[in-house]
């Protein structure tokens, strides 16, 4: 058919489309992407075997690969911005099954399958799966993989438990990828793993086992799952196009047609045909066998039953094509095995092929369409389709990786030929898949060869992603299905667009002196950080819009490309030193040649929107509409009916700051003749883009243009002229905004049917000290000469704020001028302004502190007229922008502000983001940190406080000019490298968690964070602790001794305050008043310690202080006889001086110091006490009292070697008093003894990174399994902390670890001893690797981990303690998961206060219901045992370091009073009330017993001034009667509404006013 094709006929290119329905795809395969090799229960598969075992290129491994099983996100970001309509990916079987059978099932790999299943979905791209690529569990290799007969059942199993489990979704299946390859390559050559070479028996037996293990799944699916899924089974087979070496030669000819039915034949036939091999394979092993004197290939047999069996087996037939050979016979008479002495044929190739980057392709564009025409000639005819499923071409890892033109020339050659088969020869082509998505681990090569349409960066733990040429390209022929001639493009449906809603706007009279939005800062000011700053889960209204922001000059480039005029930032940043490092826009993002690219990844985000603006200058060069450049709208044209194309409606601005040269040039903005020639530009712009167009922004910032640009001369046009310039341009500002409104209104509104604004900007102002009438008047002040200068004409009445009349006007006339310096508006002038708006559009990126300020009346200055002093918070965060601090809470009080001000109009973020200071922050987390932030104040503006919020832009989509900055400062969700002259764009984590948030329309609260009505189990154990040194007192008191605490307070510069425990509550001297506490909470248990130089003076039992002891004996008493049951620490951090001075716990003396101090209180007290602690929080008696030295006893001068020894010690201490206790006191006293660890819990900075997620295990292992591991595993310290501390000290030139090692006895002694394990939790970290210095000998250096707290964590007292609830049910399933399930009690768990004292300790109530809620979970939900709940602490008392300064009480202690009065704060009565109710009763079943309040008296309120009702969400109520509303009203599930009955019914007659409550932990304001 093909042989009397000429070569000019051959290669010619086809235009066309393919048919309608065609599907395009792209794909990877399990072992090539996924990395996380031995993550969350895997198995090992054979080519994890293969490459640990060194069998790869450079000992590469893939390990981490792609690290895709943790990145689906950024998977589905790339396939969004592709377009595909099929993903072919490939399931581990030993993810799903890590021993290969079902005997054991790893649920999370099903996790991992199903997300990504339902992403792909929900993304509208239909997941192709394939059972088998290549990567069988090394369990199942180990019984002889493909040669055992047994892997087929295996194999059925697991296809069974894939088809019932994800078959619901999936509905094209692939048995099996490639199988001439695992025949070939695993078992006849060994170049794969198993790496069995045995070409003439292994290979052929693998390929039967395989054929039989298809067919048996293939008849599973068609008998078991076909009827109710409704889907199609085929497997994948790989074969090159073989063309004659010699077309004239019959014996070539033959040698071609063999070569065919070995590699496809060999699968196909069986399948296809007629269920056995072809005739020539036989025969052809039959022929060499009978020539050669020892049998050269076996070949299996299959049986009649067999081959009716396997016969039809397939729903498509899915071919893998790269390349192409030229085939000769062979040489007779080669009797050793191989693949083509079998086949009897030479492989050639044609000197003029392109090679590729591997030996074994040769780019052949041709050979595709006559393999296909051979395949449907040969098996398929018109009944079965065939799926192109693999075809790619790998490029190197040298030269530019990015701008693939090879990869891209490939693809349009190959796609070509598979359209001529279609069209040409009428072959049923249903699809193309091109691989691969990403770049991977390719087998023996490793990670040299490219396959990817997108590059990864291997050498970057975060494995960045970017999009190369071959991804734009291939998207576009996906978009248009093939090559469509220019003139039968495809015509694009009509677009349904996202357009706002016109409503005409109110007419408002002018603003009063302040204004009346000053309620804001009445409303918000006074809040605590408490209630400022806790986060709101929910959506937005439906209809909400998302998109993203740039501007003209910062990312298009090309600028003075195809007849652009200069603009003024063109002649601006051509003068040297006018920009950070000389930058300039001249090429910038080079958006100009990419509108493909940029739409790409527009696609990718998921926006509704995309705002960007024209440049005036691309279009009118010379700023007048005498010359207009038809390339200039060619792009925008392009870029427009792009956009429209994927439904991302375009925002478009007039004006962002670029003016022609031409027109500065007759004075810019200072010329009134702008106002025509801005509207003679805009009204081109309305004619030419507005029917697609239909969100129109006239000038953005104009106070940047006015006050930059003309004030202070920073911006060109560089006019320095403060006083005055700035209000003249303003003034011709608003006169050519309001004239495009008018040209829009009257001459295209009516057909069109668009909206137009324009776009200022706001910093939120808040006064100083808000209470200070005079700051609240500059706040506004500040916002009405910021803002107001340009809504208040446009949104109420034609004409400049009051304030700023007033106050030009006054200053004008004080520097004797004859007239204010702002220019008046006529009345005609003002009607014309009025209402030229459709919406209010803002930018926003900071706030600032305003004071008011008496100015300077000279020079004149529009900053001097405000009359106020701007600074910022130094507690606020920093960004790469000097001025541009985050503050989200500031953006919520700006929306209502922008409500009161101007009535509530529909309002639009246009810009809102944040600048990083760096060349590369792919993985930013400060700005995703900001947007986590910002966008949900914006959240809790529209659903709390009504505010009528339409949209939100981030700013922006990409790194780009940062004007004066250049390109210091990154703004982007997407990454430009500025280096690369084809400024490839890599998506950020940012831009992936930023659609992500699209997707979801908000932030809606997860699943597992919705709130958990029940109780603990039956007799759970409530306690609440405290310690001696911190409440005790009595320093000296009855024979007392030093204790390491009193010399450490007594050490100047080491306590806060100087403040010192030697009277901290006095509760030596209060037994009673501590126990008619405990009494009124309720609890059953009270946590105490017990002070050891109290009890033993110098540490040794030379000299008991029965005094000390006594103390003891009577608080125990008093406790028994309050039916409240003691647990006792032996050690709370307070160990006598006299230990100290002989070395402390560095001294191994200590181990037997403390066990008869141990003995001496189980014989006295161990009557009474049925619950001792040995150590409280051993790892900070190690780190902080001996690393770190921010603890007694401040040692830090050895801290690589100190604190291990001191842990090995108390590790040790702790053993021998286990023992002590096991097998002297047990049997008698019959009590529980174990140890109390305390751990934050660290979850990765990056969850989709392996390498913090690696981090953050390290964290938690060098943290509580520093003594965990040893006590509750094997008696030894963990693997990696050994490894870590050994290699590093090696590293530093010594001969052994600076971890000393137990001897075997010493780990027999260890392991086990405890009865419980003792928790004290009290939040988490994010955690992300660090490498310090190699010289560096400490615990943080060796631990190689750095943590930073999420901005959207509420605070506390405490800097280190985030409010993290969720963190508290993850490490009590750890500790589950780690060490087996003990027994835990948790034996503290509190937060902290500082500043003010308020007896409404709301946070704290919150604070426990929060962390309580989160132990239930772990109860009901995880299965944790835990038996007890411990809060932290009785009452505020000395906190170490920081002494009086943060308090952690449920009881408020006086400390101005020497009487020293303790009263309960809110949050005693409220956990008094869950220990009450054993947990959470459910409000959906009625008002519950235990929630009725008890008469109680009151004691006498010992605090002056302290308020008998509390405020509490709106509502005046009774202390009491606020912490049940808490109670109640904190539920953040669906029955939020049932308990707002409840308390409604319940407290509403308290209150005065009832307004409307939300049902989460928020008011409306």
């Amino acid at each position: 058919m093909f042989a009397a094709q000429s070569e000019a006929e051959r290669d010619s290119f086809l235009q066309g489309v393919f048919p309608d329905g065609f599907l395009w795809g792209t794909s990877t395969g399990a072992f090539n992407v996924e990395g996380a090799w031995a993550e969350d229960g895997k198995g090992e598969s054979i080519w994890d075997q293969f490459g640990h075992s060194g069998h790869v290129l450079l000992n590469q491994t893939a390990d981490v690969a792609c690290d895709s099983y943790y990145k689906t996100g950024y998977d589905i970001f790339l396939l969004r911005g592709l377009h595909p309509q099929l993903y072919k990916f490939s399931v581990s079987w030993p993810r799903l099954f890590p021993a290969g059978t079902n005997e054991t099932i790893n649920s999370k790999g099903v996790d991992y399958y199903n997300r990504l299943i339902d992403q792909l979905l929900d993304s509208h791209i239909e997941p192709m799966v394939t059972l088998f690529h290549w990567d069988l569990p090394q369990a199942l290799q180990a019984l002889g993989g493909w040669q055992n007969d047994s892997v087929i059942d295996a194999f059925v199993s697991y296809a069974d438990f894939c088809f019932s489990t994800f078959g619901d979704r999936v509905k094209h299946w692939v048995t099996f990828h490639e199988p001439w390859v695992i025949s070939y390559a695993g078992y006849g050559t060994g170049e794969h793993p198993p790496g069995i070479t045995d070409p003439g028996v292994a290979s052929y037996k693998v390929a039967h086992t395989i054929l039989k293990a298809h067919a048996k799944v293939w008849h599973l699916y068609n008998d078991k799952y076909r009827s109710q899924q409704l889907g199609k089974v085929g497997l994948v087979l790989n074969s090159d196009w073989a063309e004659p070496k010699t077309p004239g030669s019959s014996e070539d000819v033959r040698a071609s047609e063999r070569y065919l039915q070995f590699m496809l034949g060999w699968f196909a036939h069986p399948i296809f045909v007629n269920g056995d091999y072809p005739e020539i394979l036989k025969a052809q092993i039959q022929a060499v066998n009978q020539h050669c004197s020892t049998r050269v290939a076996q070949l299996p047999v299959f049986t009649e039953e067999e081959k009716s069996w396997v016969k039809g087996t397939a729903d498509f037939f899915g071919l893998s094509h790269y390349t192409s050979r030229l085939v000769s016979a062979g040489t007779d008479g080669n009797c050793t095995p191989g693949y083509g002495s079998i086949g009897n044929f030479s492989l050639h190739v044609d000197p003029s092929w392109p090679q590729a980057a591997s030996s074994w392709v040769h780019v052949v564009p041709w050979g595709l369409r006559r393999l296909l025409k051979f395949v449907s000639q040969e098996y398929t005819g018109t009944k079965i389709p065939i799926y192109i499923a693999g075809n790619g071409v790998p490029t190197g890892d040298t030269g530019d990786l990015i701008n693939d033109t090879l990869r891209v020339d490939y693809f349009r050659r190959y796609i070509s030929e598979a359209l001529k088969a279609v069209k040409l020869d009428a072959v049923d082509v249903r699809s193309y898949i091109a691989r691969s998505l990403v770049d991977g681990f390719e087998g023996p090569l490793g990670y040299s060869l490219k396959f990817g349409l997108h590059h990864v960066d291997f050498g970057d733990s975060s494995r960045p992603r970017t999009p190369k040429a071959s991804a734009y390209f291939y998207s576009s022929v996906i978009q248009k299905n093939g090559f469509p001639s220019e003139a039968s493009g495809r015509s694009s449906a009509p677009v349904v667009f996202d357009r706002p809603a016109l409503s005409k706007l109110p007419n408002l009279p002018a603003s009063e002196v302040p204004s009346k939005a000053k309620v804001v800062w009445e409303k918000f000011s006074f809040q605590t950080a408490f209630e400022r700053d806790m986060y709101f889960h929910g959506t937005f209204p439906e209809g909400f819009t998302w998109g993203v922001s740039s501007s003209a000059y910062q990312i298009e480039g090309g600028w003075d490309a195809d007849g652009k005029g200069p603009s003024i930032w063109d002649t601006f940043t051509h003068i040297p030193g006018n920009v950070k490092n000389d930058d300039n826009g001249d090429i910038a993002c080079d958006s100009y040649h990419k509108v493909e690219e940029d739409i790409y990844l527009l696609r990718a985000l998921g926006v509704k929107n995309y705002r960007f603006s024209l440049s005036w200058p691309r279009i009118f060069p010379t700023g007048r509409n005498s010359s207009i450049n038809s390339h200039g709208v060619d792009y925008y044209n392009r870029l427009i009916d792009g956009l429209v194309a994927n439904n991302i409606t375009p925002i478009v601005t007039l004006y962002h700051w670029d003016l022609p040269q031409a027109l500065q040039d007759i004075g810019g903005w200072e010329n009134d003749a702008l106002i025509d020639l801005f509207d003679s530009f805009a009204d081109f712009c309305f004619q030419t883009f507005g029917d697609r167009v239909k969100f129109w922004i006239t000038f953005n910032e104009p106070q940047i243009i006015a006050w930059l640009g003309y004030g202070q001369g920073v911006f060109p046009p560089n006019v320095r002229d403060p006083g005055t310039a700035p209000y003249r341009v303003a003034h011709v500002l608003l006169k050519a905004h309001a004239r495009a409104y008018h040209t829009y209104d009257d001459k295209y509104r009516a057909s069109q049917g668009g909206v137009i604004a324009l776009c200022p900007h706001i910093n939120w102002a808040e006064p100083k000290s808000p209470g200070d009438p005079r700051d609240v008047e500059a706040a506004d002040r500040y916002l009405q000469f910021l803002l107001g200068w340009f809504a208040h004409p446009v949104f109420k009445n034609g004409d400049y704020p009051e304030v700023m009349k007033w106050k030009v006007g006054n200053r004008s006339e004080l520097q004797a001028l004859p007239s204010s310096r702002l220019p008046a508006f006529t009345a005609e002038e003002r009607d014309y302004i009025r209402g030229t708006a459709d919406v209010f559009c803002f930018n926003t990126y900071t706030s600032k502190i305003i004071a008011h300020s008496t100015t300077r009346l000279r020079p004149f200055s529009y900053e001097y007229d405000q009359e106020v002093s701007v600074s910022a918070d130094s507690s606020w965060p920093y960004s790469g922008v000097s001025g541009y601090r985050p503050v989200a809470w500031g953006l919520r009080r700006a929306l209502n502000w922008i409500k009161e001000e101007y009535g509530n109009p529909p309002i639009y973020i246009i810009e809102n983001g944040v600048g990083i200071n760096t060349t590369s922050d792919l993985d930013d987390t400060a700005r995703i940190f900001f947007y986590k932030t910002y966008i949900d104040e914006a959240l809790k503006a529209s659903r709390l406080d009504g505010v009528n919020l339409k949209g939100y832009n981030a700013w922006s989509v990409m790194d780009n000019f940062e004007w004066l900055d250049g390109y210091d400062p990154r703004f982007g969700l997407l990454q430009v490298d500025f280096n690369n002259p084809n400024r490839p764009r890599t998506p950020k984590r940012s831009a992936v968690y930023y659609a992500e948030i699209i997707h979801n329309n908000g932030i809606p609260l997860p699943k597992e964070d919705e709130f958990l009505y029940g109780e603990f189990p039956k007799n759970f154990s409530w306690s609440v602790a405290t310690a001696a040194y911190q409440i005790e007192g009595g320093w000296r008191a009855d024979g007392k001794g030093l204790s390491i605490w009193d010399k450490y307070s007594h050490t100047p510069l080491r306590i806060s305050n100087d403040d010192t425990g030697d009277v901290a509550c006095d509760s030596y001297h209060r037994i009673e008043e501590d126990v008619e506490m405990l009494k009124s909470l309720k609890v059953s248990h009270y946590r105490f310690s017990i002070s050891w130089s109290r009890v033993l003076p110098d540490g040794t039992t030379r000299y008991i202080n029965e005094m000390g002891l006594n103390y003891y004996e009577r608080l125990i008493d008093a406790l028994l006889a309050a039916n409240i049951r003691p647990q006792v620490t032996l050690y709370h951090w307070d160990l006598p001086q006299a230990l100290q001075d002989v070395g402390g716990w560095e001294n191994d003396m200590i181990i037997q110091r403390f066990k008869e101090y141990a003995e001496l209180l189980f014989q006295r007290l161990g009557d009474k006490v049925k619950f001792w602690i040995t150590l409280n929080e051993p790892y900070n008696t190690a780190y902080l009292g001996y690393g770190v030295g921010t603890a007694a006893p401040g040692v830090s001068v050895r801290p690589g070697r100190a604190p291990y020894v001191v842990g090995h010690n108390l590790l040790k201490a702790h053993a021998e008093v286990w023992h002590l206790y096991n097998d002297t006191y047990r049997a008698r006293q019959g009590g529980l003894i174990s140890i109390t660890i305390n751990s934050d819990w660290a979850e990765p900075r990056n969850p989709h990174s392996q390498e913090d997620i690696e981090a953050s295990r390290r964290f938690m292992q060098f943290f509580i399994g520093w003594f965990a591991h040893p006590i509750f595993k094997n008696g030894d310290y963990s693997e990696v902390m050994k490894r870590r501390i050994r290699e590093r000290s090696l590293a530093q030139g010594l001969s052994q670890s600076r971890l000393p090692e137990f001897t075997e006895s010493e780990k027999q002694r260890i392991k086990g001893t405890y009865d419980f394990f003792g928790l004290n939790h009290y939040t988490t970290v994010l955690a992300y690797n660090l490498n310090f210095p190699r010289v560096v000998q400490s615990y943080d250096s060796d631990r190689g981990v750095a943590t930073v707290s999420d901005r959207s964590w509420l605070g506390s007292g405490s800097t280190w303690l985030k409010v993290t609830p969720f963190g508290f049910r993850k490490i009590l399933r750890w500790i589950k998961e780690e060490y087996n399930n003990p027994p835990v009690y948790v034996t503290e768990n509190g937060i902290s206060e500082r500043g003010a004292f308020v007896f409404n300790d709301t946070q704290r109530m919150h604070y426990h219901r929060s962390y309580i809620n989160e132990a239930l979970k772990a109860v009901v939900h995880d299965g944790v045992d835990l038996r007890g709940y411990t809060a932290w602490t009785l009452m505020d008392n000395f906190e170490w370091a920081v002494g009086f300064d943060e308090r952690f009480g449920l009881y408020h202690v006086n400390y101005s009073d020497p009487a020293l009065p303790r009263r309960p704060k809110a949050s005693a009565r409220y956990y008094s009330q869950i220990i009450n109710c054993n947990g959470f009763p459910d409000p959906a079943t009625g008002p519950h017993p235990c929630l009725e309040p008890e008469p109680e008296v009151t004691p006498p309120d010992p605090t002056p001034g302290a308020a008998d009702t509390v405020s509490f969400l709106g509502l005046d109520l009774t202390s009491q009667s606020a912490e049940i509303a808490l109670y109640v009203l904190f539920a953040l599930s669906g029955v939020g509404a049932l308990a707002l009955a409840l308390f409604g019914y319940k407290y509403g007659k308290l209150a005065k006013r009832s307004p409307k409550q939300s049902h989460v932990e928020l008011s409306k304001m």
